[in-house]
């Protein structure tokens, strides 16, 4: 059998480089899009990476920008995948609120210029879009399939945008389109500036004596947070299903942020009183309260069950950190350089 293949923007991202490992080891050939910058941005996916002249290589990354529709469609109708995953975004809640043009651009447009290249090109390839639970906002809990949307930043009403032309182009053109709405999931990969990450980083350099405070906006913010490795085999789910249809991904459980601070710091065995400050540049213009997600069609439909919850989730984030602190190895391979090809 000739071995499926699938694009996946934002491969270096958190979610990118799990689901790359994901398909490569059910066998997929991977293609990625990853944007051009003066330093390479690959390290979540060295260690999958060979050589593109190696025969045995299974994993190939192209140069691309999300706000170019016409590359974009070019490497679709070069490298006709059978799956496209669309992971890129200008994906910070905060920082929405400062580029809100441009998070429009790369996080709304980008999905419409991916559907109209598949559209255009005729290709059957299936087509997974990354929702998420910031469309819901100010929308009390449990949030599910049925849940009315009111998002709260320029990040979530991109998301919306992104979920309604997915649904269009499903509805209007036949295209097997889907949406996965995923509530927050995390892992020892996430980006330093997200705030699972980032208080995982301080417990662990506070306790090593590198860093003498973490400074932190809203606490009492509520999330429902899971753990990204198992979130990626979802999305892969969504796509073997007969027909196309739209999930929420959630551990149905609730946590605020103080929870986890308080988590992380106890499990280095510190108190979380004695080094967390407020910073008022952290709060947002306006806020999502509380967002916990109803998966039961997930459940039903994918069987498809989270198993790690958020002190769970706390306790493997530091302990990651802590490991990279004490110099333990880590997977080393050559850098991941994108085909010019």
């Amino acid at each position: 059998m000739t071995a499926k293949t699938a694009l996946i923007t934002g491969i270096t991202g958190q979610d990118g480089s799990y689901l790359a490992e994901l398909l490569l080891q059910k066998g997929y050939v991977v293609h990625g899009i990853v944007r051009r910058a003066s330093t390479f941005t690959t390290q979540r996916i060295n260690h999958l990476y060979r050589d593109p002249h190696d025969p045995e290589a299974r994993l190939f990354l192209h140069y691309g920008d999300l706000t170019d529709g016409t590359r974009i469609a070019g490497l679709l109708e070069r490298l006709q995948p059978d799956e496209v995953y669309h992971l890129g975004a200008q994906s910070h809640v905060r920082v929405s609120f400062d580029e809100p043009e441009f998070t429009g651009n790369t996080t709304g447009l980008s999905t419409t210029r991916l559907l109209e290249a598949i559209r255009a090109t005729g290709l059957p390839s299936r087509f997974y879009q990354a929702s998420s639970s910031e469309m819901f906002g100010a929308t009390p809990p449990p949030q599910s399939e049925h849940t009315p949307f009111h998002p709260c930043s320029p990040y979530g009403v991109a998301k919306v945008y992104a979920y309604w032309v997915t649904r269009n182009y499903r509805e209007a053109y036949s295209i097997y389109a889907v949406n996965g709405i995923l509530f927050n999931h995390e892992s020892p990969r996430r980006g330093p500036t997200f705030v699972t990450r980032k208080v995982a980083m301080a417990a662990a350099r506070i306790k090593a004596g590198l860093q003498g405070e973490l400074y932190m906006g809203n606490l009492d913010a509520r999330r429902d947070w899971g753990y990204a490795p198992e979130y990626v085999e979802a999305m892969w789910r969504m796509l073997q299903q007969d027909h196309p249809d739209d999930y929420v991904l959630a551990t149905g459980t609730s946590y605020s942020v103080r929870d986890f601070v308080e988590q992380c710091f106890a499990h280095v065995g510190l108190h979380w009183r004695d080094h967390v400050r407020f910073d008022e540049r952290y709060l947002r213009p306006s806020e999502v309260d509380d967002l916990v997600g109803n998966a039961s069609k997930a459940e039903r439909v994918l069987d498809w069950r989270p198993r790690v919850l958020a002190p769970e989730l706390a306790r493997l984030m530091v302990d990651a950190e802590l490991a990279t602190l004490d110099g333990l190895p880590t997977p080393r391979n050559q850098v991941a350089v994108p085909n010019l090809a």
